[in-house]
């Protein structure tokens, strides 16, 4: 499997878990936490929430929007444009799941959950990968080095 497929493969099952984790969330009503910023959502407002700020398991719904419109692009034909905004938010979607609270006590032994730990645990592994997978500097210097080597059309 090449890089590109691997990309896709990795963004569809992470962007599964993002929206497992947003269900999740919504039912369960646990709004973001981010105590970092001083960024708290309220438990009667993650409906709303879930779609700028995220809630306490996911991304906000506009950023699995974009990696679902980037990873249906990619799955079609190779872009390299594609692959940087997964791998911008593959990345930040680790910085994402490291902050928030609710991710952080999941992943305790005191707060494993038989249906969040396994959804963030499968997001949160993911994320890097698709970050490194996105934004893998040594393919972006042979897209660069076979852009340079192509001779140009003059017209």
């Amino acid at each position: 499997m090449d890089r590109r497929h691997a990309l896709v493969v990795v963004s569809c099952a992470q962007l599964l878990a993002g929206i497992a984790g947003q269900a999740l969330a919504v039912r369960r009503r646990l709004a973001c936490d981010i105590a970092l910023i001083s960024l708290r959502g309220r438990p009667d407002r993650v409906g709303r929430d879930t779609w700028l700020l995220g809630t306490g398991l996911s991304a906000p719904m506009t950023m699995l929007a974009l990696q679902a419109g980037a990873t249906f692009r990619l799955a079609l034909r190779r872009d390299p444009l594609a692959e940087r905004v997964l791998g911008v938010l593959g990345s930040a979607m680790v910085v994402g799941y490291l902050v928030e609270r609710e991710f952080r006590g999941a992943m305790t032994p005191s707060g494993w959950d038989r249906a969040v730990t396994p959804v963030v645990g499968v997001g949160a592994g993911l994320a890097p990968i698709m970050a490194g997978l996105g934004l893998d500097p040594v393919a972006a210097r042979r897209r660069a080095a076979n852009a340079a080597a192509t001779p140009s059309v003059d017209g």
